[in-house]
Formats: C-alpha cells, sequence, structure tokens
C-alpha cells in the first residue's frame, strides 16, 4: 500500500492529535448509519494519535460520569459496528443536561479525563444543547475553582471547548446539508413497505394510507411519494387547499378509471390542513371509505423506519462526516465557532452550528429555506408533474415529437427515468414515442407511442422494460434515420451507460450526412459501473452498491464463530473501480484492488502481511473487494490463492464472485428519486431547444450545444456538450480520466488502518448558510 509521502507528512504535522482527548457521543432520536459515524471518529482520532472516548447514553453519560459511561475507545471496540442499525453507544434524552447544575457535573467529568473536543452526533435539540455548553465552558469551569473541584492551572490547559456536530435524523429537518444521516435508509424501510403493500393491494383492488415519520417535516412522505408514484401525498409544508377532499377523490377515482387495481396514499405524521387541522392516515380513509366506497386500509409505519441495516449511502455519509469531523477539530482554534459537518452535492462543507440551527426555527423556513436547502421545492414540482395528468385543454400544443430508449446494460432506476420522462414531456404537450432494444431497434423500427397510462407502476420495477442493447448506431445511421423521419422525431433522450456516451457522439457527427439528426439530443447517465465521463453519479450505481453491501455483510456474518476467515470479492465494473472502492468503503473493506491505482506483487504481500497482524489480535474476519478488470494477471483465483497460502495458520480464505446480482434487483429510493429527478430536467431541456431551434415550420439544431448529457458535477445538475467530454474520456478503458471518487480510497485506508497519504486541501471549509441556502441546481444524489 502507498507509503507517507510529502502530503502525509503535511497531514501528520498539521494535523496531529498527539496530547488531545476526542469524545464521541450521539444524542436524541437514534438514526441508521450512526454506528458507522461512531466508529469513523474513533478510527481517524486514534489514526492520528488522539485519545477517544465514548460517552455512552448520550448527554446523560456525560453528567452522570463513571468509567462505564465515559470510556476510552479502542481500534477494535468499534469493529462490525458498520452494519449495525441504532447506536451501540445509546442515546437518551437527558432533562438534567437542559439545566445548569446538570452542565456543571458534565464539565467536570470532560475536565476530570482532558477531553476538549466533543463530536456529537444527533439532531437540532443535541446540537443546540451542545453549543450552549460550549459557550458557558470558561464560566463553568470557574465554578468548578470555586467549588474546590479543579485547581487554576486545569483552568489554564483545558480553557476552550470544541464542538462538531454531526446531523443524526431520519427526518432531514435540518438547514444546510443534502442528506441527514439516516434519511437514506429510512426511505429502504418506507420503499419496502410501499413496495410489498402494492401487491397486495393490486390483489384485492384496494387503497392503502400509508403514515410516515417526520415529525414538521414532510421530506419522508414528498421523497417516498415520487419514489414509488403514489396518487396522493399531504406534507407539512404545503397544507392542502380548501377542497383538497374532492381533488384527491376525483384523482383516485380517475386512476381506478384508467385500469389500475390500486391507490396508495402517503401521509406525513406532521400533516395539516389550512386552518391547522391534522390531517391523520385514519380521516383519510374514512374520507375515501365516505365518498367513494373503496376498500381502503392504514398502515402506520412507526419506529420501522428508525430500525434496520443502514444503506451503503448512509454509511458513506456517515464515515466520510466522521474522518472531516476529526478533520475540523484538529484544525479549531479558541475563534473558531462550532460547526457542522454536512454534504453538499458530494463536498464536505462545514457550516456554523448555530446559523443552522437558527434558520430551522425560523417560521418562514418551513415554505422557504428549507425548499433551497433539500431541494425540497424540486421535489414537490416533479411530484405534482408526474402524478396529476393535466386536462386535454390544459396542455400546450407544442407538435413535437420525442423519441425516449436505453442503450447498454439494464441499470436499475432506468424504468423510473423513462416514466419521469414521457409524463413531463406529456404534460409538455409532446408526443412521445418508446424504442425498444436501444439503437437496434432503432434502426429496425420497433418504436411506438407511449401514453401516460403506459408508464404506470415502472417506478419500482428493475431492469429495462423498454428492452436495451449494446449495438451502436455507426453502422446503421442511414436506418436510423429513415426511422426519424417516418416518425418525424424532433429531439431523443437516450438513457445508458459508455454505449449510450459513445452513441450520441456518433449520432452527432452523422448530421453532417443526415439533417435527421440536427434534432436536440440529450443523454442521462445510467449505469452501474458509474463510468460516464461529465457525471459523477450514474442512475443503478446505489442500488449495485447496496447489493455489495449487503452481500458481503452476510458474506462476514457467515464467518460468525468460526476461525479467522478473509473473503476475496470480486465486483463488476469493467476498468471502473467505483464500485469496488466505495462498495470498500460501505462494507469495512481492509483493502480494494482497482485498475486506477496500480498494484504489483509487493502491494499484495504487504496486504496479507497487514491482515496476518490484525488477525492475530480480536480482529476476527477480514474482507478484500477486487475490481473484475483490475489486474489481468492478478486475478481473483491468483489473490485468493496467495492470500490462502500466506495466511496459513492464521486464517483461512473463501472467494465470491458477485456477478450480475449487482444489475439486477428493484431500484433504491435514491436511483429511483435520482432518475426520476433528472430525466424530468432533460425533457424540459430538450423543450427548451426544440423551441429555440424551431425554424421555418421544423426543428434545426446543429450546433454542439444541443448535443449534451446531463451529468452530475459536485454540486449541481450540468449539461455539457459531448464533444467537451472527449478530452476527459480515457476510451480506452471507458472510464473518466479523472474521477471524484479516488479521494475517498485513502479514507478507506484509514478506516483500514493503513498508514497512508489523505490530502485535506480538499476538506470542507466554513461557509455560511444563507450563502449555502440560495436556491441551485444541488440534489443529494450527488453525496456519494
Amino acid at each position: 500500500m502507498a507509503q507517507p509521502d510529502n502530503q502525509s507528512k503535511r497531514f501528520f504535522e498539521s494535523l496531529s492529535g498527539a496530547g488531545k482527548s476526542i469524545a464521541v457521543l450521539t444524542s436524541g432520536g437514534d438514526a441508521q448509519g450512526m454506528n458507522a459515524a461512531v466508529r469513523a471518529v474513533v478510527r481517524m482520532g486514534i489514526y492520528v494519535g488522539a485519545k477517544v472516548y465514548f460517552i455512552r447514553e448520550g448527554y446523560q453519560g456525560m453528567v452522570d460520569g463513571g468509567e462505564e459511561n465515559i470510556k476510552e475507545a479502542s481500534w477494535e471496540s468499534v469493529s462490525s459496528m458498520l452494519q449495525m442499525g441504532g447506536t451501540v453507544i445509546g442515546s437518551a434524552r437527558c432533562k438534567e443536561f437542559r439545566s445548569h447544575e446538570g452542565r456543571l457535573k458534565a464539565a467536570h467529568n470532560l475536565v476530570q479525563r482532558g477531553i476538549t473536543n466533543l463530536c456529537v452526533i444527533g439532531g437540532d435539540g443535541s446540537l443546540t444543547g451542545a453549543n450552549l455548553f460550549r459557550e458557558e465552558w470558561s464560566g463553568l469551569l470557574e465554578e468548578l475553582v470555586q467549588q474546590g473541584l479543579i485547581d487554576e492551572d486545569a483552568v489554564q490547559k483545558y480553557s476552550a471547548l470544541h464542538i462538531v456536530g454531526m446531523v443524526g435524523s431520519i427526518d432531514n429537518d435540518f438547514c444546510g446539508t443534502d442528506m441527514t444521516i439516516g434519511t437514506d435508509s429510512a426511505l429502504h424501510r418506507i420503499i419496502e413497505v410501499v413496495d410489498a403493500i402494492m401487491t397486495t393491494a393490486q390483489s384485492h383492488q384496494r387503497t392503502f394510507v400509508l403514515e410516515v415519520m417526520g415529525r414538521h417535516c414532510g421530506y419522508l412522505a414528498l421523497v417516498s411519494a415520487l419514489a414509488c408514484g403514489a396518487d396522493w401525498v399531504l406534507i407539512p409544508e404545503m397544507p392542502p387547499e380548501d377542497g383538497w377532499e374532492e381533488k384527491m377523490c376525483q384523482k383516485l377515482s380517475a386512476t381506478r378509471s384508467r385500469g389500475s387495481r390500486l391507490n396508495i396514499i402517503i401521509v406525513a405524521e406532521g400533516a395539516i390542513d389550512r386552518h391547522g387541522k391534522a390531517i391523520t392516515g385514519s380521516v383519510v380513509k374514512d374520507l375515501v371509505v365516505r365518498c367513494l366506497g373503496f376498500d381502503t386500509r392504514v398502515t402506520i409505519l412507526g419506529h420501522v423506519q428508525r430500525g434496520g441495516t443502514p444503506s451503503a449511502f448512509d454509511r458513506i455519509l456517515a464515515s466520510r462526516m466522521g474522518v472531516e469531523a476529526v478533520i475540523a477539530l484538529l484544525e479549531t482554534t479558541a475563534n473558531t465557532p462550532a460547526c457542522v459537518v454536512s454534504l453538499c452535492g458530494n463536498q464536505a462543507v462545514r457550516l456554523p452550528l448555530m446559523e443552522c440551527v437558527q434558520m430551522v426555527g425560523r417560521q418562514e423556513y418551513c415554505s422557504q429555506d428549507k425548499a433551497a436547502c433539500y431541494s425540497f421545492e424540486n421535489n414537490l414540482k416533479t411530484y405534482k408533474l408526474l402524478a396529476h395528468r393535466k386536462l386535454e385543454s390544459e396542455l400546450p400544443h407544442s407538435n413535437f415529437n420525442i423519441a425516449v430508449l436505453n442503450v447498454g446494460a439494464p441499470a436499475a432506476g432506468m424504468n423510473a427515468a423513462v416514466r419521469s420522462a414521457v409524463r413531463v414531456g406529456i404534460s409538455e404537450g409532446h408526443k412521445m414515442f418508446a424504442v425498444n432494444d436501444g439503437f437496434e431497434g432503432f434502426y429496425k423500427g420497433q418504436i411506438k407511442e407511449i401514453k401516460w397510462a403506459d408508464v404506470g407502476g415502472w417506478t419500482g420495477q428493475g431492469g429495462s422494460l423498454l428492452g436495451t442493447k449494446r449495438t451502436l448506431p455507426a453502422k446503421h445511421v442511414e436506418k436510423i434515420a429513415e426511422q426519424m423521419r417516418a416518425h418525424n422525431i424532433n429531439a431523443l433522450l437516450v438513457i445508458g451507460g459508455f454505449e449510450a456516451y459513445l452513441g450520441l457522439m456518433e449520432l452527432l457527427e452523422a448530421r453532417g450526412k443526415y439533417d435527421e439528426f440536427c434534432v436536440p439530443m440529450v443523454m442521462v447517465p445510467a449505469t452501474v459501473s458509474n463510468n460516464v465521463p461529465g457525471s459523477d453519479l450514474s442512475i443503478g450505481a446505489d442500488t449495485a452498491l447496496n447489493a455489495i453491501t449487503d452481500t458481503c455483510d452476510r458474506i462476514k456474518q457467515s464467518a460468525s464463530g468460526t476461525k479467522r476467515r478473509v473473503f476475496i470479492i470480486e465486483t463488476m465494473g469493467g476498468y471502473c473501480g467505483y464500485l469496488a472502492s466505495v462498495g470498500g468503503l460501505a462494507a469495512g473493506a481492509d483493502a480494494a484492488y482497482i485498475y486506477e491505482e496500480p498494484f504489483d506483487i509487493r502491494d499484495l504481500q504487504s496486504n496479507v502481511e497487514h491482515l496476518t497482524e490484525k488477525m492475530k489480535g480480536a480482529i476476527q474476519r477480514g474482507l478484500v473487494l477486487r475490481n473484475e478488470n483490475s489486474n489481468e494477471n492478478y486475478t481473483t483465483d491468483f489473490i485468493y490463492q496467495l492470500y490462502s497460502e500466506e495466511g496459513r495458520g492464521v486464517f483461512d480464505c473463501r472467494k465470491n464472485v458477485l456477478g450480475h446480482m449487482q444489475q439486477g434487483g428493484a431500484p433504491s429510493p435514491f436511483d429511483r428519486n435520482f432518475g426520476t429527478k433528472i430525466s424530468a430536467k432533460a425533457m424540459l431541456w430538450l423543450t427548451k431547444k426544440m423551441n429555440e431551434t424551431f425554424r421555418q415550420g421544423r426543428v434545426f439544431a446543429n450546433t454542439e450545444d444541443t448535443c449534451c448529457l446531463l451529468g452530475m458535477r459536485r454540486r449541481a445538475l450540468v449539461f455539457q456538450p459531448v464533444v467537451q467530454l472527449k478530452d476527459e474520456t480515457d476510451f480506452v478503458h471507458r472510464i473518466p480520466k479523472e474521477q471524484w471518487w479516488l479521494k475517498l480510497r485513502p479514507l478507506m485506508k484509514i478506516l483500514a488502518k493503513y498508514k497512508t497519504s489523505y490530502d485535506v486541501s480538499d476538506s470542507g471549509q466554513l461557509e455560511h448558510v444563507v450563502r449555502n441556502i440560495q436556491p441551485k441546481e444541488s440534489d443529494p444524489s450527488g453525496a456519494m
């Protein structure tokens, strides 16, 4: 593995934790992913030479003190925590800490152990309490001196308390971060239930009303409604207009009249009407039964949403935030305000803690600021556009025809993207055409008009219902041009992976010979490999990561109670190491071999020795991931045999090739949401470009900026001409030349106890919330 270099020296010198003590606690309601955050804080703290302490049972443990409540953590003490839900160090709401006397006790307990750095994982109440504690710190020390509990030397030595917060809440109700730890896992629980309920609802022609958590925030309700295609959603941020009952019943009735056998209504627990009256699941059920006579059931999900294994997204988010929190604590000075580490797009940012808390407390936050913070308004607009069909008289008359097709290997979330495209296109007044089997189906004429109802229920379907092939268009451009002319296609939406990217460039080149291709064309990236240039993330990658993470959890569990064992797991991805690297971070791997980071026999030997050393201690299991094309000679079999031989007498070895299970299954909430929103944005762009290029009775678009790829770049969704992406592409290995996730690899190594270089220049810088919440095309999807 990499040895310390100049970057790591700068890291060790400028961020040394020697002589410092850091305490980590979880407070308030629990959330999946908290354990991953605790693990990252502990291991990063120990890595930089600091002492790290657990504070058990949140602020209660800080007030009570004692060896059981405030205990020094070791590297091994956080092993096997990553996949566990809840918080293993406990969480409790503490009334005593709200009093001055309680905080005085807490201060005494911290000073006794020399703790002046606190990492608090919780919601806005927990973080507000932490900031108040920090503000009172010097006064509390003076009181302790007066009571004779500490001396003046202690006051000088521990004069400042530094606090960094991480938001752990399934509600996603904290301003300044795209996603809070636990939100994605809660969405997984909701969508699992909705998918299961839809099958029984279909059987009995029932209406189901689902009540979800979220306190006064409707994020879970809205995003789950978007992800499952619910017929109606009720959220506290937007109380329905008077007469909503009749409109809802008309919508449910219209859905049934078009042949649907079920209705799904999602209600946030804090939903109210315009007069402040609560709208509960029971109220909605009684209304549907009374007005429509539909067989209706209510399901209140309750604490199921808090439970279970954290998703891959939450593990990665929490791990990144935990490491960032330690860096923030080491960089803090006496004048640095308490901050919250969070994520904006795929970038770590630091925000002043009290600015965030004050925004949550503002009255207008619900209707205005939260929309900007969480792309809340964008979610709401997209949901309305897709769920509520306009009357024919309300539709604009564009006379434009748009074709949509899937190209390349199937990826979970493709169907959600197609559904979104079709319904947004129809809402814009266009006629939508579906092309079966990609470019192959295109030149064969497998094209037909697709209607609003045709894509009902597509959101939760895995694979590609349109069919998809890897065939490129270059050899068939003449026949494809004939089909474009025959169906009068005015724009193209291509959803797919690297083949779609190559195909779009071939169609662009064909413009010189065939005017039929002089139409706006846009590509939306969808591939489990996440290897498309111009986008940090692709539809389907999150579902694949969850498949890898779940499988690795089960594989590791299979060795529980047996002798020490190392597992060698092969992942997909072609030459792109995204799945192996990020999956390794999410699953707690010891090593991940990828093409982008060349390795030789010395590295393999070093890894074996490292694992051997770990296995002689308390560690029972090891996990090594290998990308399928990482090295033509060091195959999975070779690595398995090497580890088996070199680890003989210390551990045994098993191997597993995950294969196509990474492409299958129902799409994750993340991929459904990302696919839905990015596809809707692409369709609105096509509409705009068609209108701009419509001249003399036809669309004619022959400029580079009318053939684009829509991708996530750092904090924004960006349209990029495919021509401009050529220089960023390694066409031989089908990967981008620069890949953002390579910066995450040192985190995996650090958390696996390797000494490695880590560039802190890209760490989050302190920003202000007011600047951070300006409306922008940000999306939580970029967080991976």
